[in-house]
């Protein structure tokens, strides 16, 4: 049966994909997401569920090496110190600021301990832009704003994922929050990802070059993405990262020679065809899966802590722009409000959510809240990026 499933999705994918030509207002993840609530009712895909371990071990590989490979390595050298200071320690600072914002205004709601209310913000830190990118770059003749987006959300993932595991451990043995060893173990799973990326990304630039033949590249390619990926996991350090490190020095290696542009159209024919497939299944199921979930939450509270994610990670970015001169020169205050609204979550979230369902399967309120503001993101803040890019670059 689930076969038959998974065909009805992909060609629902290729329905919308193929018919939504005009993606500034309704970008195609928000329609999947949508149709995937209206499929759950569907007696045929009731019994179809989305795991953590689906996300983390099939699709999202694929997803960070697409996007880490096709990303300049110009607009990262750029943005470095923006990318990396907001998928870093502004990652962090939004947690903190996030956290102790739900908990202050959670309990008059509900009953959330501190560490509770740090953890639904750690899920929500990670951004997903793959609905948005497109249309940052369309809407502005500047692409910086989504440069960073972009470049931001392939290092938070990394940091969210360290975030997560830290809160989910004190979460569920009531354990005490130690700085010094957070930050051991945040060094150690980050640096030992890097490196491994780094060992595969230059594996994969040297290999390609003894063969010509097209097809055996793109497999060197798969088991780079998907190998990088599981050699971290396996040796506890960050697979995300391993991905993202080995995609971008890759991408690296593209820029020193032009004649690696003939392996770039063969990565981007084979890719580009995987990373719709992908979006339509996990989109699509993320909209059946949160049916469980949106029908037993205060809504009210939901919209509460929707605000407050934005309204943290805008004081996270408006703060740094104006205390750090470099930031200052480059991006305006409404270059950080349009990077706040940008920060959809998606993936990344959804896939940590399941990690807590699965660890805390009791407390079904926690994820049902937590659920409920990852879809309420995806779906407003994908419909609100084209009209608030236009409005701020005309003001600009």
């Amino acid at each position: 049966m689930i076969t038959h499933q998974i065909l009805l999705l992909l060609l629902a994918g290729y329905i919308v994909f193929s018919i939504d030509k005009k993606q500034n207002y309704f970008p195609v993840p928000v329609v999947l997401v949508l149709l995937g609530i209206i499929l759950s009712f569907v007696p045929i895909f009731q019994g179809i569920t989305i795991t953590k371990e689906i996300i983390f071990n099939v699709f999202l590989p694929a997803l960070l090496f697409i996007s880490s490979y096709s990303f300049s390595v110009q607009a990262l050298k750029k943005n470095k110190w923006m990318i990396g200071g907001m998928g870093t320690v502004g990652l962090m600072f939004t947690v903190a600021i996030l956290g102790l914002s739900i908990y202050a205004v959670g309990n008059l709601f509900i009953n959330l301990s501190l560490i509770g209310s740090l953890l639904i913000a750690g899920i929500l830190s990670p951004t997903d832009p793959v609905s948005v990118v497109s249309i940052l770059k369309n809407s502005t003749s500047d692409e910086k704003v989504a440069d960073v987006v972009e470049g931001e959300s392939l290092l938070n993932d990394g940091t969210s994922i360290v975030v997560f595991t830290v809160l989910l451990e004190m979460y569920l043995h009531d354990q005490s929050f130690s700085v010094t060893s957070f930050i051991t173990e945040f060094l150690f799973v980050s640096l030992g990802g890097v490196f491994i990326g780094i060992i595969f990304g230059w594996l994969l630039s040297k290999a390609i070059h003894y063969t010509n033949h097209r097809q055996y590249q793109v497999m060197l390619s798969i088991i780079i993405a998907y190998g990088s990926f599981y050699l971290g996991e396996l040796l506890g350090v960050s697979g995300v990262l391993a991905t993202v490190t080995s995609g971008l020095l890759l991408s690296y290696e593209f820029g020193k020679h032009r004649q690696e542009e003939q392996f770039r159209d063969s990565l981007d024919g084979f890719w580009t065809i995987v990373e719709p497939t992908i979006l339509s299944i996990i989109f699509l199921l993320i909209g059946i899966q949160s049916a469980n979930y949106l029908f037993d939450v205060s809504w009210a509270l939901v919209v509460i802590i929707f605000i407050l994610s934005l309204v943290s990670r805008f004081i996270v970015l408006a703060t740094s722009t104006m205390v750090i001169p470099r930031w200052r020169q480059r991006f305006t205050l409404g270059d950080s409000l349009m990077i706040t609204w940008a920060g959809i979550k998606g993936t990344m979230s959804v896939a940590l959510l399941l990690g807590l369902e699965a660890e805390a399967s009791n407390d079904h309120l926690l994820v049902s809240l937590t659920f409920s503001v990852i879809v309420l993101s995806l779906i407003i803040q994908s419909i609100g990026v084209y009209p608030l890019t236009r409005r701020l670059s005309k003001e600009h």
